[in-house]
């Protein structure tokens, strides 16, 4: 594995341009241009807060609005995470030409498409920056977990894509199979609610990697304590076998890629 993350640092400048190449594709011609960025976590933040909202009303209970920035500040990772799975899937496929004449790391796809995501992440973290300043949510010293949580989503979503690019180069409808999974997972995964509100049977939906990660940042950013340490180890341990397993399989399987395209 050292050799070959090697190999993908010795390609670093090609790497940078197919990072700027995607991020320039996406946004031109674009009629709201830099607002995709931020027009995904929006909508999620937006549905989220009806969520909540519906489930205060059925409770009879106040509307909390640490609540609804826990919402807000869980949607934008969830959204990186699932637009480096879309894009990284097709990384592959979109680029026969590519793939098949030239030589460099082929990994270099799915990890592009991982790194043009971060700068929607950018533009996205700093609206909402913004918006939990409008909403007086202060700050503490528990946000510098909050680089870590990142981490962990980055490298379990970059895992992901590795895996999922190659998957579907040999078989395409793993495309298909991906939107499905990604438009359902968003109920098994704790962006619109907490997983305390399960009680005894929270454990069951920290079992999903990014389910403890979310809920670190969200404790560390609204609610001012630290993340489940147990619960953060267990995700770096799922994040990194991801990572690991999904290298592995590139590699392997990175010499048939251009027959197989």
């Amino acid at each position: 594995m050292m050799e070959s993350i090697g190999e993908i640092i010795k390609y670093g400048d090609l790497l940078y341009m197919m990072v700027w190449r995607d991020i320039r594709i996406k946004y031109k011609q674009s009629v709201i241009g830099i607002m995709w960025a931020v027009f995904m976590p929006m909508v999620i933040v937006g549905t989220g807060i009806l969520v909540r909202y519906g489930f205060a009303l059925a409770s009879h209970a106040p509307v909390d609005f640490n609540d609804l920035a826990a919402v807000s500040v869980k949607a934008v990772p969830w959204a990186f995470f699932v637009s480096t799975i879309r894009f990284s899937t097709g990384s592959l496929v979109g680029n026969p030409n590519l793939v098949t004449k030239i030589y460099f790391p082929k990994i270099i796809f799915p990890i592009s498409s991982m790194f043009s995501q971060m700068f929607d992440l950018a533009i996205a973290s700093g609206l909402l920056a913004l918006v939990l300043a409008f909403m007086r949510i202060g700050l503490s010293v528990h946000l510098l977990w909050v680089p870590i949580l990142l981490a962990l989503l980055v490298l379990c979503a970059t895992g992901m894509g590795i895996l999922l690019s190659a998957a579907n180069l040999f078989y395409r409808d793993v495309k298909y199979l991906v939107e499905v999974v990604v438009t359902f997972a968003i109920f098994f995964t704790p962006v619109f609610y907490d997983v305390s509100m399960f009680g005894k049977w929270a454990y069951i939906f920290l079992l999903n990697p990014l389910a403890p990660i979310l809920e670190g940042i969200a404790a560390c950013v609204v609610h001012h304590r630290m993340p489940q340490i147990e619960w953060i180890l267990y995700s770096a341990a799922a994040s990194l076998a991801i990572f690991a397993c999904a290298f592995a399989f590139f590699t392997k399987l990175e010499p048939l890629f251009a027959e197989r395209i």
